[in-house]
């Protein structure tokens, strides 16, 4: 007997994957970077690093965006890096797009952190060259795809808790409006896995232009798709929320420096 129509979907109805609003670490990035610095000027744990006053600003646009939204389709889950940066642009979506908190499951899920660099942690460019001449050269010959920094993750290390991830979403999400937020190396790897990806054209990818701070990449399910429906890209990093809003768009690159996600 077949089994019904609303169980054979595994997929959310719609899932989007968003980039954090700017944060303090990325001015204190910065700031090192234009300076020469070797390291980033920030006291607090990556984990601990708040958004900036614009990146406030950026994550309030986007909750209005959802809330123009049509009801049926606004987020009933959000998923959250536990980084304070992360979880205060999912608070700003639910607090600003028009939903029931009651309503609306938020859960910070450490499968979302962002990648570790281990022993470059707060390393500008020039800090990395003067201190660890070595790694990147080891970069260069394993490709940033599968390098790993001593302490730290490859993509490749991120990638295996997301399909971990992935997996929950799947046996917990089905038919449900799911919002993440993680990082730039997040966004990316889940369009990896998402899309079927390799690792040419991931790196393909990433040397196109970075993630910009609260753009949506965004998955619809198509039941026409394969034999049980699939989830469809549609949106890719999606900025016209800021835009409508007047927020100022920023991006920063992807180096192994960690408060520059």
């Amino acid at each position: 007997m077949p089994m019904p129509e609303e169980i054979q979907q595994k997929w959310p109805q719609n899932l989007w994957i968003i980039r954090h609003g700017q944060s303090a670490g990325n001015v204190a990035r910065d700031a090192a970077e234009a300076a020469g610095l070797p390291l980033i000027d920030i006291a607090t744990r990556d984990v601990d690093v708040p958004l900036s006053e614009l990146g406030e600003q950026q994550a309030v646009a986007l909750g209005h965006w959802f809330a123009a939204l049509p009801e049926s389709q606004r987020p009933t889950v959000i998923l959250s890096s536990p980084y304070a940066r992360a979880r205060a642009t999912a608070q700003h979506i639910l607090d600003h797009a028009g939903i029931d908190p009651d309503e609306v499951q938020l859960v910070a899920d450490e499968r979302l952190r962002e990648k570790e660099f281990g022993i470059l942690d707060r390393l500008t460019r020039h800090g990395i060259v003067q201190k660890y001449p070595e790694l990147g050269e080891q970069r260069a010959h394993v490709g940033k795809f599968y390098f790993r920094p001593p302490g730290g993750e490859s993509w490749c290390d991120v990638i295996l808790r997301l399909r971990s991830l992935l997996d929950t979403i799947i046996r917990e999400h089905r038919n449900e409006n799911v919002v993440v937020v993680g990082h730039q190396v997040i966004v990316n790897c889940f369009r990896y896995l998402l899309e079927r990806m390799d690792e040419q054209t991931i790196l393909e990818m990433d040397r196109q232009g970075d993630v910009p701070n609260c753009s949506i990449t965004s998955y619809e399910f198509d039941r026409t798709l394969g034999r049980k429906g699939k989830l469809a890209p549609r949106l890719v990093n999606f900025i016209v929320p800021l835009l409508e809003a007047g927020a100022p768009v920023t991006s920063e690159p992807d180096v192994p420096a960690a408060p520059k996600s």
